[in-house]
């Protein structure tokens, strides 16, 4: 019974400790899924930041495009109401000048003609030969010439200066157009470095991302890995552990089973000494049997006379025997003795030594499968790490791809953006001096003003 208490106590322990295992295990199980979710978590509103940020810079840029937008067309609409006000003040001016100029031309001409026409009096007066009638005919003449050739002046002064004001005018449209065409290009140029500007505040903004994401990964990764040693560590700690109570254990159960040995022995050694009387005391029965058969068979055979010498004679032999065979009974019963005793020794000490054996063995085999566990989980380790480091840079690779590809880009759309703004210029000014020359007024490209530049 007490085999049988102690035998289900040590499966109970056994239970116990596989149990603990288990548990131990699940709980570690736990704690990684746990930290690799919360991990999980960390690195989604990482990402969710980041891209709220990259949105916001988004938004932002196409704002304050907008606004450089509605402020270049607002600044155009004024540039246009000026243009057009000085326009009409340019005109006025040049109007203002020649009706100046006609004034004087005209009061010039009635003086000439006045001075003509006292002249020509003077003239008839002194010519006393020519009939009144005659002379008046001539002053007639001379006026109606007079008149005519200052008409034709007058005439021909207008036309100059409807000439020169459609000239000039013309002249300060195509300098208005021209400033309108460097204004275009001034605003394109502005647009486009500021959408240079702003993407490269961009391919910052997204190089600072990958680096910061770059450091998480890496943390987390040492986090997770340095809790999975952790976890090993103390899980092979455990193991030593409970094997080393486990040696303990067979080592106490094994002086028990010594000690119980030994305290059976003089029992054991009782009952064989008993046995070897039992022995010796048969074999003093059969002997004393085989006396008597001889002492019968002898006194059947030999005269009655030498009866009492026979039977002294066979007496002394039995007795002898007898002597010899209870001195073999002491001897076998103290060789018994000390075999017993050397043999429980030995067997003794081959169990302790078989034990230590097994248990030495059992160690470095359990010493061997958590160095392979450990070995494991570092060349684990190590894959993780290789493989973070390979998406990484795969990673920065296309990051610095896409960031070569958009900046290409962006410089294609400005080249080819200011290439079709001056195409288009170029053709409204060999359009416009087309027309020039159509209307006649030659190349305006070398002309100035006569006067100040109105505006």
């Amino acid at each position: 019974v007490t085999r049988q208490i102690h035998e289900h106590e040590q499966e109970n322990e056994l239970r116990e400790q596989m149990s603990g295992y288990k548990r131990m295990r699940r709980q570690h199980q736990k704690q990684l899924i746990a930290l690799e979710n919360k991990l999980k978590a960390e690195m989604d509103e990482h990402r969710l930041k980041l891209q709220k940020e990259v949105e916001t810079h988004a938004n932002n840029s196409s704002i304050e495009l907008e606004k450089l937008a509605k402020k270049q067309v607002a600044v155009m609409e004024k540039e246009a109401k000026a243009a057009a006000a000085d326009e009409k003040k340019f005109q006025q001016q040049i109007l203002a000048q020649q009706k100046k100029d006609l004034a004087t031309f005209l009061e010039s001409q009635k003086k000439q003609y006045k001075l003509c026409k006292e002249k020509i009096k003077e003239e008839m007066n002194e010519d006393h030969s020519t009939p009144k009638k005659e002379k008046q005919e001539r002053i007639s003449k001379h006026k109606e010439n007079l008149q005519h050739t200052q008409a034709e002046e007058e005439a021909h002064l207008l036309s100059q200066q409807r000439l020169y004001y459609d000239k000039n005018c013309r002249f300060f449209k195509r300098k208005t157009m021209i400033k309108r065409h460097e204004m275009e290009q001034q605003n394109i140029r502005e647009e486009l470095n500021k959408k240079r500007t702003q993407k490269e505040m961009e391919h910052a903004m997204l190089i600072r991302h990958d680096e910061s994401t770059r450091e998480l990964e890496y943390r987390q990764l040492h986090t997770l890995q340095k809790l999975r040693m952790d976890l090993i560590r103390l899980q092979h700690q455990t193991e030593l552990e409970n094997q080393l109570e486990y040696n303990k254990r067979r080592e106490r159960e094994l002086h028990r089973k010594h000690f119980m040995e030994l305290r059976q022995q003089p029992k054991n050694l009782k009952a064989m000494e008993m046995q070897i009387k039992k022995q010796f005391q048969d074999t003093c029965k059969v002997q004393t049997k085989q006396y008597k058969a001889l002492k019968n068979h002898q006194l059947e055979v030999t005269p009655k006379s030498e009866h009492k010498t026979i039977l002294k004679s066979l007496k002394d032999e039995q007795t002898r025997k007898l002597a010899i065979l209870a001195e073999q009974y002491e001897q076998s019963i103290n060789e018994m003795m000390a075999s017993q005793a050397l043999r429980l020794d030995e067997a003794q000490e081959a169990e302790c030594q078989a034990l230590r054996l097994q248990l030495q063995q059992e160690m470095e085999l359990l010493n061997a499968y958590q160095s392979k566990i450990k070995m494991q989980t570092e060349a684990q380790h190590e894959r993780e790490l290789q493989k973070l480091e390979q998406r990484v840079s795969l990673r920065r690779a296309h990051l610095e791809q896409k960031i070569e590809e958009e900046l290409a880009a962006l410089q294609k759309e400005r080249s080819e953006r200011i290439k079709f703004l001056l195409e288009r210029q170029e053709r409204e000014i060999e359009t416009f001096d087309m027309e020039s020359l159509r209307m006649g007024f030659g190349n305006l490209v070398t002309l100035e003003y006569p006067k100040e530049d109105y505006r």
